[in-house]
């Protein structure tokens, strides 16, 4: 599989901390994937790796003081902010994140992550009390919110002795994130308009909370080779899944095939068809939230073959197709374990509002979240959507986003239904 990274222009920042060794590891790594990496070694980043040792690996000078007349001259930190297509913190410290969640700017790496204009990608490191502090969770959760992507960390064993969540991510797996904050949709901040519709909430608005997801198509098989499918990508569902992960919640995504990776943190349940999905939603509860995303099949076929049906041997084949189960229906009616909050999805291609209200009456849940997927307004499975939120007290409409936006909004909003 080909990599994105030829020709890309990294600007990694690398923060203080015993990790930070790994990230001349990282250097090399993406400098043989084809990327152009310029770094910034923070003072504390100094005290364990060396100026010397990130240039001889970037191939270029490293920056790290942001009164440098020199440096300002040749490449000032706000060009240096916008010149790149990603900026990666890694090892991000508390302390960096602090900065960053709060808007500090006082030294060069403070300074020019919060002057760009670009997609940034933090892998934070620190020992298991800081990374579990309150302090520090509410930054990670203004961070989310402000767009910035997370890779790790990792359980494990600390140079202090201490084992559990705050290892940095192998740079590998970092490379791999790279690949993917490159692949995915750039950062836009939410519309004004859903900004002003959306509480100020808590930093952690679904602590405490479980929140199911389900996301993606189904398979539905005809024979070992062959099945009924959708044009679902899941990405929606996966940008709910990660949106209520910032949010605080406890998170199981029950998600049909899809070329994702599943948030770092949220519990993936992978399935193949749609009564395999409704035997996972049901071992999933209980649950606080249900967000019923995937776009489950309506039929399957009665009786699959148990081997490749081979063409010409009977004409052309026809096939007998039975209802799959309804699993949002069958969860929203189910009065001894039904969530409180229930949200449906419904991607429609003509009559939209009119099908999800009908819906929302038929269905039994307390929302619907419906989109136009018809071809002239996008091909299903693209990375933005224009919703309308259908409810009992009426319809909301939302403007054009892209899914991260989307999932950003709507968690907030399903958090003010929830009470949180």
């Amino acid at each position: 599989m080909s990599s994105i990274l030829p020709g890309k222009r990294i600007l990694l920042v690398i923060g203080g901390g015993i990790a930070a060794y790994k990230g001349l590891e990282l250097i090399r790594r993406l400098r043989e994937r084809g990327a152009d990496v310029r770094a910034i070694l923070t003072k504390a980043g100094e005290a364990f790796v060396t100026p010397l040792s990130v240039s001889a690996l970037t191939g270029d000078k490293v920056y790290t003081d942001l009164f440098s007349l020199t440096d300002e001259a040749e490449m000032g930190h706000i060009e240096m902010s916008r010149d790149a297509d990603l900026l990666v913190v890694a090892p991000a410290t508390a302390d960096l994140l602090a900065k960053m969640a709060q808007g500090v700017a006082n030294d060069l790496a403070s300074t020019t992550l919060l002057a760009t204009d670009k997609k940034v990608l933090v892998a934070p490191a620190m020992n298991v009390r800081m990374w579990l502090h309150p302090a520090t969770q509410r930054n990670i959760a203004q961070l989310k919110q402000d767009g910035v992507a997370f890779v790790g960390p990792n359980d494990g064993e600390m140079a202090c002795g201490e084992y559990g969540p705050g290892r940095l991510s192998e740079p590998l797996e970092i490379v791999a994130a790279i690949e993917r904050a490159l692949a995915g949709p750039t950062f836009i901040p939410l519309p004004v308009s859903v900004r002003l519709d959306t509480p100020l909430l808590p930093a952690l608005p679904l602590a405490g909370k479980h929140v199911l997801v389900t996301a993606g198509p189904t398979h539905e098989p005809i024979d070992p080779v062959r099945y009924i499918a959708n044009r679902s990508s899941g990405k929606q569902g996966y940008a709910i899944a990660a949106a209520a992960l910032a949010a605080g919640a406890r998170v199981t995504l029950v998600s049909g095939p899809v070329a994702l990776l599943a948030p770092p943190g949220v519990k993936l349940v992978p399935v193949e068809t749609a009564r395999e999905m409704l035997e996972a939603v049901e071992e999933a509860l209980p649950a606080d939230i249900a967000i019923f995303s995937a776009a489950v099949a309506d039929w399957r076929v009665a009786d699959a073959g148990a081997q490749k049906i081979k063409k010409g041997e009977a004409g052309t084949p026809s096939f007998s197709l039975v209802e799959n189960p309804d699993i949002l229906a069958t969860i929203a009616h189910d009065a001894a374990r039904r969530p409180s909050l229930v949200v449906g999805f419904a991607a429609e291609t003509e009559h939209v509002v009119e099908h999800a209200k009908a819906k929302l009456a038929r269905k039994g849940c307390d929302l619907i979240i419906a989109n136009d997927v018809s071809p002239e307004s996008g091909v299903m499975g693209g990375d933005r959507n224009r919703v309308h939120l259908v409810s009992a007290r009426g319809v909301e409409t939302w403007p054009d986003m892209d899914k991260d936006a989307v999932a950003r909004a709507l968690v907030a909003h399903i958090a003010k239904l929830a009470g949180a």
